[in-house]
């Protein structure tokens, strides 16, 4: 019985090695078959292309149907979200990355070769979609027959306007019995200028119309400029970090060619390199011996330090001169948080994690930091607050470092007043980031807080609730403007610090989840600011400080000691939790002593024995109080300042 049982094992085994045999051989034929066509495919038979919209209007699911009809993989109901890559963007539904893929297509008996760019709609990611339409020379503009134009999709269009690219204007879900096809085709016409006979309509989920997409690729985007007699060009517009063979990068060549072996060179910082590796994205690695002007591909050339790959760089072959390619115009952080290992033992561990994953997103902002209670941290800063969730959930998936954030902050600027001070602080006007770091009033002149421009699109009938949500967090109503019968565009003026925290959850609750949202910066605005100090039986606790204007004050104070109330744990003392605005207490709340009865172990005699105890346990309590240390647990500093 056991001889037969080990037969049927080894015949098994016997037949799974020969279909990995039989896959290896046509995976092996298939790169032969890519190699062959990419060195054939002539520059004006290229076109590089991006994917823009709105969250949710089906750029991954338009990105698989089109792999599918270029035959990069198989029609099969389980491809989804190919490209989403990222743990973070399957569970999250959302792309957070932008991707890259090239698609051979053939059309008129020629062959063509598409490079696709997938980008993400958020308007935290932006800064992705910005670098990405700099390795484009066209984009399809993607609009959901449902839910119509929305306020990234204005973003994105202006984005792509602004940098004189092809746009196809293409809707999306048609399929769906409530798609509004006339009336969306009308707000693209209102906004956009876009006639409805421009505009294709598909189905990504189905795979109707999707073919139509491809051909106006070839149709209206025009080939990328560039010469392949020139000496050699490269613009880097990606990267990510391998630990086994260091810093990939996404090239886009402009001009001449590059092959493996020979040497490159860094036009920002002068570094060299020997080329390891060349190769595209099928969507998976395809090694090729050179890349031709005109094609997106990957680099290898062992480069360890994450900081010599910029975003944006020039890179050419050594001992040659060229003029270096327009850079990409580096994003600005608006929203800042500390960042602290959950276990200092582990802060070396983070620091090589948020190092990796920075190469990734070259976005955030870095510097050191340190806190009392977290001990040796950074401070960072992010595009928006889902972008800060991100990456922090990226840290924890990708590298396994659990990480504690502290109250997400925004960048103000404050004008020091008297040369004496100017000289003190290290200049007329300094950045704050940090609430530990606010000068003292008496040296200031004049404070700044950032400004933006928000884009609301909504219903007519939410217009009012959203009128008075937007005044009550300082907006100042800039425009309105009609999309069609029963959709308008409202656009206002916010302080940053009013829309980072809970702005876009409280605008989808007042619109029943219809409106959209998006927001630009438009620099700086003189303000009235004030640092508001939390204090524990008289000790300042520097993490709970935080910077308002003066008109939320009072709401900020209340708010934070409610909130360390319900966090704090008891106490053998009182412990007073105070709000202070320079020195003056604007908020209190106490908690009350934990109870215990000293005269428990009396069984009678006199009462003066009972009222000493008692007397001596009041005297006890109070000079605990002074020299006591209040516990707080991580989880108390997590909950006040998530808030």
């Amino acid at each position: 019985m056991q001889n037969q049982m080990l037969a049927k094992l080894f015949k098994r085994q016997i037949v799974l090695s020969n279909v990995t045999v039989q896959w290896c051989k046509c995976f092996q034929s298939k790169k032969e078959e890519i190699k062959g066509n990419l060195s054939r495919i002539p520059q004006k038979n290229i076109r590089n292309f991006g994917i823009i919209a709105h969250v949710d209007h089906g750029k991954s699911t338009l990105s698989d149907r089109l792999m599918e009809f270029a035959g990069n993989i198989h029609r099969d109901s389980k491809n989804q979200q190919i490209l989403d890559s990222l743990q973070v963007e399957r569970e999250r539904g959302i792309t957070v990355k932008a991707q890259t893929v090239s698609l051979f297509y053939n059309w008129n008996g020629e062959s063509y070769l598409l490079n696709l760019i997938d980008t993400p709609g958020h308007v935290d990611f932006s800064y992705e979609v910005s670098r990405s339409l700099a390795a484009c020379q066209g984009v399809v503009l993607l609009v959901d027959a449902n839910q119509g134009v929305q306020a990234q999709t204005v973003a994105n269009f202006n984005l792509a306007f602004s940098q004189e690219l092809k746009i196809i204007p293409v809707l999306n879900k048609i399929d769906l019995k409530n798609a509004q096809t006339e009336n969306v085709c009308k707000q693209l016409n209102n906004l956009f200028g876009i006639c409805e006979d421009e505009v294709l309509k598909v189905s990504a989920k189905l795979g109707t119309g999707v073919e139509d997409v491809l051909k106006a690729v070839i149709q209206i985007i025009p080939p990328p400029p560039g010469d392949l007699q020139k000496p050699f060009r490269a613009l880097l517009y990606d990267s990510w970090y391998s630990q086994h063979r260091g810093v990939i990068c996404m090239i886009m060549v402009v001009d001449g060619t590059i092959k493996v072996g020979e040497e490159i060179t860094s036009c920002s910082l002068g570094c060299t390199y020997e080329i390891k590796e060349l190769g595209i994205l099928y969507p998976d690695e395809v090694p090729v011996h050179e890349l031709l002007s005109g094609q997106a591909g990957y680099m290898v050339a062992k480069i360890k330090n994450p900081q010599h790959a910029v975003i944006g760089d020039t890179w050419f072959k050594k001992d040659t001169c060229v003029q270096p390619l327009p850079t990409i115009i580096s994003s600005k952080p608006v929203v800042f948080a500390g960042i602290y290992p959950s276990d200092q033992s582990k802060a070396q561990e983070l620091r090589k994690a948020i190092e990796k994953l920075l190469l990734n997103d070259s976005s955030v902002n870095v510097s050191t930091d340190s806190s009392p209670a977290f001990g040796k941290g950074w401070r960072l800063g992010f595009l928006g607050l889902l972008h800060m969730e991100v990456f922090c959930q990226r840290l924890d998936l990708e590298y396994n470092a659990q990480v504690i954030i502290t109250a997400p902050g925004v960048p103000y600027k404050i004008k020091i007043k008297g040369e004496k001070n100017q000289k003190a602080y290290g200049g007329e006007e300094i950045l704050i980031t940090d609430p530990v770091k606010f000068p003292d009033p008496k040296v200031v002149s004049e404070y700044f807080e950032p400004m933006v421009l928000a884009t609301i699109i909504t219903p007519t009938e939410y217009y009012s609730e959203i009128l008075k949500m937007s005044m009550q967090r300082r907006g100042q109503h800039k425009n309105i403007q009609t999309i069609d019968d029963g959709t308008m565009m409202l656009v206002f003026k916010f302080p940053m610090s009013e829309i980072i925290i809970d702005f876009f959850n409280e605008l989808k609750t007042v619109s029943s989840g219809f409106a959209s949202f998006d927001y630009e910066e438009i620099g700086y605005e003189s303000s009235y600011l004030k640092k508001v100090d939390i204090l524990l039986n008289g000790k300042i606790v520097n993490e709970f400080s935080v910077i308002t204007h003066a008109s939320q004050v009072q709401k900020v104070a209340r708010r934070m000691c409610l909130k360390l109330k319900e966090s704090i744990e008891p106490h053998l003392f009182l412990i007073a939790i105070q709000a202070c605005v320079g020195g003056k207490v604007i908020a209190r709340e106490n908690i009350k002593p934990v109870g215990k009865n000293v005269t428990a172990k009396l069984y009678g005699g006199d009462v003066t024995r009972r009222m000493k105890l008692i007397e001596r346990q009041k005297q006890g309590k109070k000079h605990m109080r002074i020299v006591g240390n209040i516990e707080l647990s991580r989880k108390a500093f997590i909950d006040v300042l998530k808030r």
